[in-house]
């Protein structure tokens, strides 16, 4: 009975999620984005386990500008679709980087569950407590 009754705070449960992984998203993200091109640089070296092996400050940057734009968005609860294709598309390119390095699943399980979370709201959407309020 009182977890059924639990259910009519869904809403809150979903802007609580999107508000503390968003802002950690823009926590992490920020001295990525700040680094400039050196550490843009290495951050989009991750793209040579796709084998692609051009450009990797602009990678880099867009992985940055990800987790900024994409976690911004997604507190907020706008352009909500927009910003968890961005964070998962980023999320399951690093899972797939770091089992493509043969890393331990201590270190590709975080950016697995992001990506399976970002998916999840893609169809799930962001709740009533957002702009999108859809």
């Amino acid at each position: 009975m009182i977890l059924s009754s639990l259910s009519k705070f869904r809403d809150f449960g979903l802007l609580l999620l999107r508000l503390v992984i968003g802002a950690m998203f823009v926590w992490h993200g920020w001295p990525l984005l700040t680094g400039g091109p050196h550490k843009w640089s290495a951050l989009g070296a991750i793209m040579k386990s796709l084998g692609i092996t051009f450009s990797p400050v602009f990678w880099g940057f867009m992985a940055a500008l990800s987790h900024v734009l994409g976690g911004t968005l997604f507190a907020l609860g706008l352009f909500l679709r927009l910003a968890t294709l961005l964070l998962a598309a980023t999320m399951g390119l690093a899972t797939f980087a770091l089992l493509h390095k043969g890393e331990s699943f201590a270190k590709w399980s975080e950016p697995a569950a992001m990506t399976v979370v970002f998916t999840a709201f893609l169809f799930i959407g962001a709740g009533r407590y957002s702009f999108d309020k859809d």
